[in-house]
């Protein structure tokens, strides 16, 4: 047999004891009234008397004993039901005079606070190893028998326990060896014939075990575990459960390492006691855990296994709260336990469904320590039932739904918590035997819908009833049991003189709010009757109105009654538990009729509830607004911009200089310039500096377009594009722009699958020249060309473009006639082609771009030409010239790619 895991059989017994818990007692309802008594639920889960068997030996490592250290400070710390009784037991074998076989070294104790400290001393003795009184074998009859012994003793002391004996009884083995008596005198002479005894009688042993209601877990752990014999240990004991819930038989369990331990610990323990796992998460300090409890929970303990007593530990609930370690909070209450221990323990009635918020903190050396929070819980719900007819007569159908409430007093409704679910009813009455029958929420009658968590199912009342009824419900699911509280009834004798119906239909409101019923009353007695309405098994913090709350049924027919439920402003929100039942106040408060208050009370609502469509609908009229305003002021901006308009300064009928106003210098749709002609130099256009616009023309485009002049020091003239009007002693042309639309004024080229794009320019100028032969002249002329130009591209394009030759007449020596070339701003004959590759081209304008107006010829090209020629005169030989001219009035249409 192996033994070095010794120390984590310890762990897991002390755990156990530990996680037994209380989990905490449940409250109790107030007496109801008359024939419809309710008998007072079992206070929290049900209790236990269990018993922890260890497989000890001398030979455990230091690493062991820790880990047996840990188990006495979850068994002092851990969560008991002081219902409930504990016993631990270590065990070996006898084989020599002086040793025993078993050591009990806790007896059976009952958990309350007293006992709980009984416990936390006594578990410590596990630590005194001596071989003088126990012997190392695996004796599990010695063990068995002990064990089942203690679980099946009276109390001595008196008290809760005495008066009420705990329903199961279980036992919780741990060992990691095989059963080993070789070395026993007691079972035989000889090895074999001890191990053939041995194995007899635990044979009986389990017998006993399973006559006496004993169940048995083991659990093992290490290599060398005999899995059938710890199966046949499981399925020897007693096989009643706690539920009907798969899993909740006795079953052996086997883990490889003392690193599951933990883990499996309590999901044994939890299968054994009906209860429910939930695993949280792990971290080293400092680190925030959590761990979730589901809505079904009433109670339930967070345990934070810290193995380091120097982690501290905060709780918040699912709102975010800190809770107090004892006391009472927002109906909840807490008592932790284990807070300088290696494991801690914060036990919970009626805790607060949702995420748990678990805060680890240690000091600087002992935060190396992986820290682990889980939850163990069980849901003990109430039932809410209804008998329909309420006062049946013997052999008729009576229709039984039930509902469950939480002792938080919340009504369940969704199917999802109840996963597995399955209710029965019984019926008890004197004259007949007990009857069982099944309740369904599956949606086939008589349940009226499936998933509303409202179960349903019918039985014919045994023709001997006489008397009273109890009908009592019992569910069935992991960590749900019931609290079995019976409905009590009356076997109506004949025909009633009374009958009653009542119709109350589910219904949202809000507290304060009102929801109506109606009572169909027959009265074929010969006086009135008074009867009642009443609530019953209410939501805790409910509160209700009902009007009228008597009602008087007249003599010899039939009367439908409206009523009223009124809600009170302080009504919890959620489903709304309880029933609503008419009685006859004559006949001893009978039942005539009740139903469920199918009420769902929701928040009142908010401003925002009941104008968020007006508030939404009147803010998405102001977006529109705003965006056509902003769109119809961007477009005012564009119609405004005076991008690409040249200025052209004239003198006696010739352009003197220009000025194109480029991109950001047009200022809210205004362009200051000024007219330089001082020193005798030519006249210049140039723009006015920021601040200084007083001093200067301003030439300014309105937001329909319209071009407005104002003169140094003068009043607004309007404009024409190619009009000259009058500015100081010269004359002023405006042309191009194209009112905002585009850089340089130009439409987007045309389109074609060949690859290139063209422009073609046009244009006309006038320039000026002068010559020089042999002699010197000067000559007036006019020039027009045409140009073609071909760019990489999606598509041909055309416009206009900037290059052309002059042509002039001039006066030499002699009278003549000959050709120069004009440097001048304007438009000519040049042709020019360039391929590129596509991917040069921006790809947003190989697929077009919105048109745009072509820019003015007087802008587009180079401002100087020098053409070469020959010119022929009246005089003697040949004269070559140059000339300097100025163009005007061209016109292109073309793309705008700033890339040619």
């Amino acid at each position: 047999m192996q033994w070095t895991n010794k120390g984590s059989a310890l762990l897991l017994a002390g755990a156990l004891l530990a996680l037994t818990g209380p989990l905490a007692t449940a409250g109790t309802p107030g007496a109801p009234r008359g024939p419809r008594a309710v008998a007072e639920p079992a206070e929290g889960p049900d209790p236990i008397d269990f018993a922890v068997v260890v497989d000890q030996s001398k030979s455990l490592a230091d690493k062991d004993l820790a880990r047996e250290t840990e188990a006495a400070g979850l068994l002092s710390q851990g969560e008991i039901s002081e219902r409930s009784r504990a016993t631990v037991i270590g065990f070996g074998s006898s084989e020599k005079a002086g040793q025993s076989p078993v050591r009990e070294v806790c007896a059976l104790t009952v958990a309350d606070a007293a006992g709980r400290e009984r416990l936390s001393d006594c578990v410590q003795l596990l630590n005194k190893r001596d071989a003088a009184r126990m012997g190392p074998g695996t004796d599990f009859p010695a063990a068995i028998r002990q064990a089942v012994t203690r679980l099946t003793q009276k109390s001595a002391t008196g008290g809760a326990a005495a008066k009420a004996p705990a329903k199961y009884k279980v036992v919780f083995l741990l060992t990691d060896g095989k059963l080993d008596v070789s070395d026993s005198p007691e079972y035989g002479t000889d090895p074999v014939s001890r191990r053939s005894n041995g194995e007899r009688r635990l044979t009986e042993e389990l017998a006993r075990a399973r006559a006496a209601g004993v169940q048995i877990w083991p659990l093992g752990f290490g290599t060398e575990i005999d899995r059938a014999a710890l199966t046949a240990m499981a399925e020897g004991g007693y096989r009643g459960t706690c539920s009907a819930v798969p899993g909740s038989a006795p079953h052996m369990r086997v883990v490889a390492s003392s690193a599951d331990l933990d883990k499996a610990l309590q999901e044994t323990f939890a299968a054994a006691r009906c209860a429910r796992i939930s695993h949280g998460t792990a971290g080293k300090p400092p680190a925030d855990l959590s761990v979730v409890i589901p809505p079904i929970a009433t109670d339930g303990s967070l345990t934070v296994s810290k193995h380091d007593p120097k982690v501290r530990v905060t709780y918040f609930d699912p709102a975010g709260r800190k809770v107090p370690t004892r006391g009472e909070f927002d109906g909840s209450s807490f008592e932790v336990g284990g807070q300088d221990g290696p494991v801690e323990a914060l036990r919970v009635k009626n805790p607060l469904p949702g995420r748990w918020r678990v805060h680890i903190e240690a000091p600087e050396g002992h935060r190396d320590r992986e820290v682990v929070v889980r939850a163990i819980w069980q849901g003990m719900l109430r039932s809410d039932v209804t008998l329909d007819p309420a006062s049946p007569r013997a052999g008729e159908q009576v229709t039984v739904a039930v509902r469950m409430q939480t002792r938080r007093g919340v009504t369940v409704t969704d199917p999802r918590q109840l996963a597995g679910l399955t209710v029965a009813a019984e019926l008890r009455g004197a004259g007949f035997a007990p009857v069982t029958f099944r309740l369904a929420d599956d949606g086939k009658a008589p349940d009226r819908r499936a998933g509303d968590v409202r179960f349903t199912g019918t039985l014919t009342v045994p023709a001997g009833a006489t008397g009273d009824l109890a009908l009592t419900t019992r569910m069935s699911a992991p960590g749900v049991t019931s609290d079995r509280r019976p409905l009590h009834a009356r076997i109506t004798q004949g025909t009633p003189l009374l009958t009653a119906g009542l119709a109350f239909d589910r219904a949202t409101v809000h507290p304060g709010g009102t929801v109506r019923g109606t009572l169909d009353v027959t009265n074929n007695d010969a006086g009135p009757r008074a009867l009642r309405l009443a609530v019953e098994n209410l939501t805790p913090g409910a509160e209700l109105t009902v009007s009228p709350a008597t009602v008087t049924a007249p003599p010899g027919g039939s009367t439908r009654i409206p009523f009223t439920v009124t809600l009170g402003g302080g009504t919890p929100l959620g489903e709304l538990g309880g029933r609503i039942a008419v009685v006859d106040t004559g006949d001893g408060d009978r039942v005539l009729d009740d139903d469920f208050l199918d009420v769902l009370v929701v928040a009142p609502p908010t401003w925002w509830d009941r104008w968020w469509k007006v508030v939404i609908g009147g803010a998405a009229v102001l977006a529109v607004v705003a965006a056509l305003l902003i769109a119809q002021a961007m477009v005012r901006h564009r119609r405004r911009d005076l991008t690409g308009v040249t200025l052209e300064l004239l003198g006696d009928g010739r352009v003197l200089d220009s000025l194109t106003v480029r991109r950001g210098q047009s200022v809210r749709g205004s362009f200051p310039f000024t007219v330089d002609d001082g020193g005798g130099a030519p006249p210049t256009l140039r723009r006015a500096r920021e601040g200084s616009s007083s001093g200067a023309h301003v030439l300014r485009r309105t937001g329909t377009g319209q071009l407005l002049l104002r003169p140094r020091g003068g009043a607004r003239v309007p404009l024409r594009q190619g009009e000259p009007v009058g500015l100081d002693a010269y004359e002023l042309v405006v042309r191009g722009g194209g009112g905002g639309t585009g850089r340089g004024g130009r439409t987007d080229r045309a389109r074609s699958d060949s690859g290139y794009d063209s422009d073609t320019d046009s244009g006309f100028g006038v320039g000026y020249g002068s010559g020089y032969g042999s002699g010197s002249g000067s000559g007036y002329g006019s020039g027009a060309g045409a140009g073609f130009r071909a760019d990489d591209g999606f598509g041909p394009g055309f416009g206009a473009d900037d290059d052309g030759s002059g042509f002039g007449t001039g006066d030499g020596s002699g009278s003549r006639t000959g050709e120069g070339s004009g440097s001048r701003a304007g438009d000519g004959s040049r042709s020019r082609t360039r391929t590129d590759r596509e991917a040069r081209v921006p790809w947003p304008r190989r697929f077009g771009r919105p048109r745009r107006s072509g820019r003015s010829g007087s802008g587009a090209g180079d401002p100087m030409t020098t053409d070469s020629g020959t010119g022929e005169g009246a005089g003697s030989g040949t004269s070559s010239g140059t000339g300097r001219s100025t163009g005007t009035g061209g016109t292109t249409a073309g793309d705008p790619d700033p890339n040619f």
